[in-house]
């Protein structure tokens, strides 16, 4: 994540001559986006929109990474992911699980970044999200030093995109409506 946060987005910032972005990211792309917004010195970011963030790891994440690794290997979860990863599949899967199950990552935490942003920041974060609980959220309104705006959506898991988008989409709209006034 420190890499596509660090080394590839600005690459891509450059590439396409992005001066001013709002950033949407979705977990571990949440994460980037803090990694990015709170450790650059020449921030293109005007917003960050934060779907389900990790900024530190907790057991429940641990343990439901554990049990989708037996459905991955066992269901139909592979075939289900294929459809959205191609043949890339096996990479995407098995490089997330097992960097998020290294015992070397159980202290990876990303706190450090969030001083740092100034920006506006919506986070939107489900009540049955099994990789992640409202402690995420908190460390991110406590410690960024921009206006943190909060969403928690009941009977919503990991993907508030997925599960509540009719809730989801129109939050975003308006929060990048907002931001795109004061920029």
């Amino acid at each position: 994540m420190h890499d596509e946060a660090l080394v590839i987005l600005p690459q891509i910032f450059q590439a396409f001559s992005i001066q001013r972005a709002i950033l949407l990211g979705h977990s571990d792309g949440a994460s980037i986006g803090i990694i990015y917004a709170g450790g650059v010195t020449e921030n293109r970011v005007a917003g960050l929109i934060l779907e389900a963030p990790h900024v530190f790891v907790e057991s429940i994440g641990l343990e439901s990474i554990r049990s989708i690794r037996t459905e991955y290997r066992e269901g139909d979860l592979r075939s289900r992911l294929e459809k959205y990863h191609g043949s890339n599949v096996d990479n995407a899967f098995w490089g997330w699980n097992e960097v998020w199950l290294d015992p070397a990552f159980a202290s990876w935490n990303i706190e450090e970044y969030l001083p740092q942003i100034r920006v506006p920041v919506l986070v939107i974060q489900g009540t049955d999200d099994q990789y992640g609980t409202w402690a995420q959220v908190e460390a991110i309104e406590k410690r960024c030093e921009g206006l943190v705006e909060t969403i928690r959506f009941e009977q919503c898991g990991h993907a508030p995109h997925v599960d509540q988008p009719e809730l989801t989409l129109p939050a975003i709209t308006d929060f990048v409506t907002r931001v795109l006034k004061e920029v």
